[in-house]
């Protein structure tokens, strides 16, 4: 999905856990024995989040809306940023690759582009 399309997914939107990051899901997700000490326990392959990643190993940073449960996760939706944002994420990694929250003016713009219609 791209972002005109997970628009008009209000169900999708509605369930975006805007706090979870890529390592508070690996904990809760695939560290069992971890997740008593974060206050939620997953008790079933049912319970899943779906929150933002931002990828930052290839030439340009690709947001993407991940649903995770206990036994994987998949990519429900792939996102540019603007250029202005792409920049401003860039500079406040240090140009560094990996895999990030989505935070600051990512976050920023991200919500409201996905609450504009």
């Amino acid at each position: 999905m791209q972002i005109n399309e997970l628009k008009q997914r209000k169900d999708i939107i509605h369930s975006i856990d805007w706090e979870m990051t890529p390592e508070e899901a690996v904990t809760l997700y695939l560290e069992w024995g971890n997740n008593w000490a974060h206050g939620r326990v997953i008790r079933s392959k049912e319970e899943f989040s779906n929150y933002f990643v931002v990828y930052a190993w290839d030439a340009r940073p690709v947001i993407y809306l991940i649903r995770r449960n206990s036994e994987g996760s998949e990519e429900l939706a792939e996102i540019r940023m603007p250029p202005s944002v792409e920049s401003w994420f860039m500079e406040s990694v240090g140009y560094n690759k990996g895999v990030y929250a989505v935070e600051g003016k990512v976050r920023e713009w991200l919500e409201v582009e996905l609450h504009s219609h």
